[in-house]
């Protein structure tokens, strides 16, 4: 039997068979939580003329030591319309243009107004602080702002519209069905019987594909029955990605690898070197001119999680066009100790604080409730040796995806 492969391979081996899904233009409401599918470059200059940082007066540049005359009023939205000479102030308040021959924005704490003269009292602003947003000081016509596969998020999405756009080129939503099987399954948890467990898996499942935005059905559950999986994959044949749950190992009733054989998919690889998250397949199949892909997940719920977490996640961000579609580690150290690891990389459940992690004590890949007790996978190399409290860990996000 051929040896599971290592995390990063597999990883890479599936991800070489996304093809990105084609590029739509939509508003940027609908953009968000999406990825550019082309460069977005700025299509006005920011600001588009010298505007004042603060509530104040505008004088020109070589007259910041009064006194003044107040000669008008420049607001946001209703400029003063005209020249300020030396000697002479506009009332100007944040935001505002500033009139021809200013330079400069005197603090209104700093100066003492009677009727329409202007005293200094504070100090007068230096040089090379003078109080005013210049024009292009954010960016010019035709910079480049944000590279294709960023992610746009508010701040993105703020930015794109302070730049002159009203939609966004974006990869077009993938199509995801989850099916989970197996004759143990209840599809309701409030009607199953000792030798029975809910159907969990499959709405779990669901829940993590549409932290991104994507197009999910579920299917199941299906029972342990090679025509009813086949029957369920020829349901979903319109999805872009397949997601199954439970049937990926080699027991006598593990049928997901000749159900997918019987539908005409053909295996890419099978099983990984980590734990929890062995016995995990993956498969593709050419259909109308597409590839779809099979990402069969072992059913224990822990596991499941864990292998879509590092799988299905990374994939319907490629089919999105992420640049950075795997889940991104972040260095801590530990709060408690931990044992040696065996010959599988292993992910353990863990609570951290924003300082420091600890592992969960219990680790069992069918324990739910630890799994939402947990807020990061804590990274062990396959063979590692002990580690004590304060040594340093690598840790993946959950609730985020990871993607912060």
């Amino acid at each position: 039997m051929i040896p599971p492969i290592a995390l990063e391979e597999a990883q890479a081996r599936l991800l070489a068979l996304v093809e990105p899904r084609p590029i739509e233009h939509v508003d940027i409401d609908s953009a968000l939580g999406r990825y550019l599918a082309a460069p977005l470059l700025a299509r006005r200059v920011q600001p588009a003329a010298d505007i004042s940082a603060m509530d104040g007066y505008a004088v020109s540049e070589g007259d910041l030591s009064g006194p003044w005359q107040v000669i008008g009023e420049s607001a946001a939205g209703r400029p003063f319309g005209a020249a300020v000479d030396p000697g002479q102030a506009v009332r100007i308040s944040t935001g505002a243009l500033l009139p021809d021959n200013a330079r400069a924005v005197i603090l209104q704490e700093d100066v003492d107004r009677n009727g329409d003269r202007l005293a200094l009292t504070g100090e007068a602003p230096s040089p090379g602080h003078k109080h005013v947003r210049f024009r292009g000081m954010d960016f010019a016509d035709g910079a480049p702002l944000l590279a294709a596969g960023a992610l746009i998020g508010p701040a993105q999405a703020g930015l794109a519209i302070s730049a002159g756009h009203r939609h966004l080129a974006v990869r077009r939503r993938p199509r995801l069905t989850v099916i989970d099987s197996g004759d143990e399954l209840s599809g309701d948890p409030e009607c199953c019987a000792a030798h029975q467990i809910p159907a969990s898996n499959g709405a779990m499942l669901t829940a993590l594909a549409r932290s991104v935005p994507v197009d999910a059905n579920r299917n199941g559950p299906i029972p342990d029955d090679l025509d009813a999986l086949v029957a369920a994959f020829d349901a979903a044949a319109d999805a872009d990605v397949i997601v199954t749950s439970g049937g990926a190992s080699v027991g006598d009733h593990d049928l997901l690898r000749p159900a997918l054989e019987k539908w005409g998919a053909e295996i890419d690889f099978w099983r990984v070197a980590i734990k929890p998250g062995k016995p995990l397949m993956v498969a593709t199949r050419q259909t109308a001119g597409r590839r779809q892909l099979v990402i069969g997940l072992p059913g224990n719920p822990v596991s499941s999680l864990v292998t879509a977490y590092f799988f299905v996640l990374p994939v319907l961000r490629a089919f999105l066009g992420a640049s950075q579609p795997l889940p991104r580690a972040i260095a801590t150290r530990l709060s408690a100790p931990l044992n040696t690891v065996g010959a599988r990389r292993e992910f353990l459940r863990g609570s951290w604080d924003g300082e420091a992690v600890h592992a969960l004590s219990l680790q069992d890949s069918g324990a739910l409730s630890s799994l939402a007790a947990s807020n990061v996978l804590i990274d062990r190399s396959a063979h590692a040796l002990a580690a004590d409290r304060g040594d340093p860990v690598q840790v993946f996000l959950l609730q985020n995806g990871g993607i912060a």
